[in-house]
């Protein structure tokens, strides 16, 4: 029997295949950074960056520990997280608005207005037939649909402390007051804020650093094994690494707080173009953007819950499902899909 659709090509929404890892490999060893490789195999930069996490080990060479991708690694960790791989949500046929609703919101924690925006923006539906977002409210706080107020996190948080400013206890570097007015209006690309979230309150768990551009609010979560200003460093090193020549051209400055983790940042100055500034002693809204996407990752690993207890590939679900959610205030674009377009400017693809 002929099977006339079959070919050796890879297919877009695809798993990368054993040949594609050992090009990774190769082209890791030959200097490349990760947006080029994807470039080169035609896949997503977030498949790739999950991938070369994935895939990395230690080896120790003339006595030193060294962090390396191996594609017979990758392809171990892949064949061992496939053997009870299973369709966690049933995928709804998009013939009716309300049930596309309904699906997002509960299986892919969608706010109802990313729904409707979502929907217009791409044509999903005919205008007619779908109700605005304040009506989808309406129809929630009725119980017409099989969504409930618990379902949707963020309306049912309050703010209840006052905002207050004391005096600075310590200085790490330039003063967000320096940084230039301009970056408040986010029409450029390349400034970033940076944050760590953590799980349980112990020295033995892991540590998310979060890292988030203003302009797309595309996001990148690097889990690290402490809070400490040298697993910070080691990460960004590491972040440095995937970029390769460009890293200052994408990572123009970096905005973080006082944390005594980020006590290192600022050697950010000496060794690369990039501007490192940091907020005001108890002043968070000055890094906002970071806060919200932390607190879009408190959806998945809630207050107290340990860090270490979540798989890399949990880390990289979070990641991927920020970065691929249609934002209002992105005309229902996704963070992904702007990032990428701005890369491809920088790299001159």
């Amino acid at each position: 029997m002929d099977y006339q659709n079959n070919n050796t090509e890879s297919r877009k929404n695809k798993h990368l295949n054993f040949k594609e890892r050992v090009l990774i490999e190769l082209h890791l060893k030959d200097g490349f950074s990760a947006y080029k490789i994807a470039k080169k195999l035609e896949r997503p930069i977030n498949t790739i960056l999950n991938e070369i996490r994935r895939g990395t080990t230690t080896q120790i060479k003339q006595g030193k520990c060294l962090k390396v991708y191996l594609a017979d690694t990758g392809e171990a960790v892949y064949k061992k997280n496939r053997i009870n791989c299973c369709s966690t949500f049933k995928r709804l046929e998009c013939s009716d608005f309300i049930n596309y609703t309904v699906d997002k919101i509960k299986n892919h924690s969608w706010s109802p207005d990313a729904c409707v925006g979502e929907a217009i923006a791409n044509g999903r539906f005919v205008r007619s037939q779908m109700v605005c977002t304040k009506t989808l409210y309406n129809y929630i706080d009725l119980g017409l649909l099989e969504v409930k107020n618990a379902d949707l996190p963020m309306k049912l948080r309050r703010n209840t402390k006052s905002t207050r400013v004391k005096e600075h206890k310590k200085k790490l570097g330039s003063s967000i007051s320096d940084r230039p007015v301009e970056i408040n209006a986010r029409n450029e690309f390349g400034h970033w804020e940076i944050d760590t979230v953590i799980g349980e309150k112990s020295n033995n768990d892991n540590v998310l650093l979060t890292i988030v551009e203003r302009k797309t609010r595309y996001a990148m979560v690097v889990d690290i094994a402490s809070k400490t200003a040298e697993d910070v460093t080691d990460a960004l090193n590491r972040v440095r690494s995937l970029f390769g020549d460009q890293f200052s051209q994408v990572f123009k400055t970096i905005t973080g707080d006082n944390g005594s983790e980020f006590a290192n940042l600022s050697t950010l100055e000496n060794e690369t173009d990039t501007k490192v500034y940091f907020t005001h002693p108890y002043s968070s809204f000055e890094k906002g953007t970071n806060e919200r996407h932390n607190g879009l990752i408190r959806r998945f690993i809630p207050k107290g819950n340990r860090i270490s207890n979540y798989t890399s590939d949990d880390i990289a679900f979070i990641e991927e499902w920020m970065n691929t959610l249609p934002r209002r205030i992105l005309n229902y674009k996704t963070p992904e899909e702007l990032f990428e377009a701005h890369l491809d400017q920088i790299y001159g693809l």
